[in-house]
């Protein structure tokens, strides 16, 4: 019995070895190997290798965390799975948020160390699936509908629906060499086809810059008979003023489809171009364009304000009484490329500081509209003296500005044009006529004056005062006075020559006496003697004072007076 009971253990231990190094305390199970999240559209599958393919019973579970949550939360779809995939689909979380995942090997109270996968969000991990698609032949053209990629309510593609761009591949299913390819609309024509022949093609989405989609299946259809009414082809438009001219061609009055069509009319229509983007049907969102209906002649004219700022397509059709051809090719435009700009209308006044004010409005149109008013300008203003060819360019999107700091009293011009805002189109009118204007004084001017005034008034009595001192200097040199003065007077003892020219009053006469005593006599010769004596002196001086002194005659009568007193007594 004992030996029996030792040869089975022997057997046990041999059959389960992996089972050994579990009971020793250690472990047998290693992590999963090259896991790896694959996601398409709102399917989200994480896939592994097993590390160890012999050990039977193992199954794997995953878990999950997100940023700023240390919690591990079990990943729905993924707990004690058999197999090497799972889907956890049904987790609910924003496709723009990190998380994290973690996976292990179970067998039962036997695990394996965790592999853990990096911080991912979905959305970069997500693929674009490949596109449901549906066609309709219509005359020479395809028309195709592309449905959106994952389900109806997509999360991963939720805000990206209308970003969406496909490539086309298409070829004739008899052909297996020529293909072309196409950039299309979720809802547009496939143009230019053959007609009864079977077209083959297949479609993938694309989100811009990094995401291709996968291609879907191959759809196959077969162009009908070519209809006997063609359409317009060679679609333009060209811009002329404030007009646009659309035109096109076709075998409008020629034999080239078996017989003349005289009556044939035309129609245009237009769409904004961002409408294609949005998933449905824009069929009925095309708007006539005014005054191209029922025109009989290859062209129409439309005034530019019919479109505004942006991006339109544009389709003709041809009629011929109940009999219409399809929609020619949609042809895209931007309203910015084809739009002519008018030159700009320039106002300019002086101000009181030596400044001109700069006014620009916009060319009025025959209904007293703006032309431009529809797209943001700027405007390069030239301005100069009119008397310097020194020009000075600046650039505004104001339509009131100054030019300050001028010279008064001198005239300046300036003239400017429209240039769209953005500079990457290169759009730009023609230059307004010239406008020039002169500066007003200002209050430097005003200033100056007023000092000038004063200065002049300040300066006037200086003015007298040396004009008077000049002609007194003139005076004296050229007009000297007729009496010198007495310290040159004294110097001369001759009476001067004007003095004989006066005449006195008195004839001037000798007086004689008749003396008796002639002891007297010697008296009277000494007096004689001595006024002779000062009467030299009396002429000297008289000579030099210009003066004529009697002084000799008083004093004689004098002394003839004292002298008949003394012999009568």
């Amino acid at each position: 019995m004992l030996t029996l009971l030792g040869a089975t253990t022997v057997v046990l231990v041999a059959g389960a070895p992996w089972m050994l190094p579990a009971a020793a305390g250690g472990t047998t199970l290693k992590s999963p190997q090259n896991v790896e999240v694959y996601i398409v559209d709102d399917t989200f599958i994480l896939r592994w290798n097993r590390s160890n393919p012999s050990i039977r019973n193992v199954t794997f579970s995953a878990y999950y965390q997100t940023l700023g949550n240390d919690t591990w939360l079990k990943l729905p779809g993924c707990q004690s799975v058999a197999n090497t995939t799972c889907d956890f689909s049904s987790l609910k979380l924003n496709v723009y948020d990190k998380v994290k995942l973690r996976i292990r090997a179970e067998e039962g109270n036997n695990t394996s160390p965790w592999h853990n996968i990096d911080s991912f969000t979905l959305f970069e991990k997500a693929q674009i699936g490949p596109p449901k698609v549906h066609l309709e032949a219509e005359d020479k053209t395809i028309i195709i509908n592309i449905s959106l990629p994952g389900a109806r309510d997509s999360v991963m593609w939720a805000l990206d629906s209308s970003s969406f761009t496909y490539s086309l591949d298409i070829w004739k299913n008899s052909s297996s060499g020529e293909r072309r390819t196409e950039t299309v609309y979720s809802r547009d024509k496939i143009y230019n086809l053959s007609p009864e022949t079977t077209y083959c093609l297949k479609v993938k989405a694309r989100l811009l810059p990094r995401k291709n989609g996968i291609y879907s299946p191959v759809y196959c259809i077969k162009t009908p008979v070519a209809n006997k009414l063609p359409p317009p082809e060679n679609i333009r438009l060209d811009s002329k003023n404030n007009i646009f001219v659309l035109r096109w061609d076709y075998p409008y009055g020629s034999v080239k489809w078996g017989h003349a069509r005289p009556n044939v009319t035309f129609q245009a229509q237009w769409l904004y171009a961002y409408l294609k983007k949005i998933p449905g049907d824009s069929s009925g969102k095309w708007k006539q364009i005014p005054g191209c209906k029922n025109v009989h002649t290859t062209q129409c004219v439309f005034l530019q304000n019919t479109f505004r700022k942006g991006i339109y397509l544009i389709r003709v059709q041809a009629s011929d009484g109940n009999t219409t051809s399809v929609w020619s090719k949609e042809e895209k435009f931007d309203a910015q490329l084809q739009i002519t700009l008018l030159p700009p209308v320039i106002t300019m006044k002086s101000t009181n500081d030596v400044s001109l004010r700069v006014y620009i409005s916009a060319p009025e149109e025959s209904e007293n509209k703006p032309v431009n008013q529809n797209f943001p300008l700027i405007y390069e203003i030239v301005f100069w003296e009119n008397t310097s060819n020194a020009e000075r360019k600046i650039r505004e999107k104001k339509t009131d500005f100054t030019f300050s700091k001028l010279k008064p009293l001198t005239e300046y011009c300036v003239k400017a044009r429209a240039l769209i805002e953005d500079d990457k189109w290169n759009k730009s009118s023609g230059f307004s006529d010239t406008v020039c204007e002169k500066t007003k004084p200002g209050n430097t001017s005003r200033t100056w004056l007023i000092a000038g005034i004063c200065a002049a008034i300040f300066s006037i009595p200086v003015v007298i005062y040396v004009v008077k001192l000049l002609l007194r200097c003139i005076s004296y040199v050229f007009f000297p006075s007729s009496k010198p003065p007495s310290t040159i007077d004294e110097y001369f003892s001759e009476p001067p020559l004007w003095n004989l020219l006066l005449l006195t009053s008195e004839e001037q006469t000798e007086r004689c006496f008749i003396i008796e005593n002639t002891n007297t006599i010697s008296a009277v010769e000494e007096t004689n003697q001595t006024d002779e004596d000062h009467k030299k002196y009396s002429s000297q001086t008289s000579q030099d004072s210009g003066n004529y002194s009697n002084e000799d005659e008083s004093g004689g009568s004098k002394f003839s007076e004292e002298l008949l007193q003394q012999e009568s007594e």
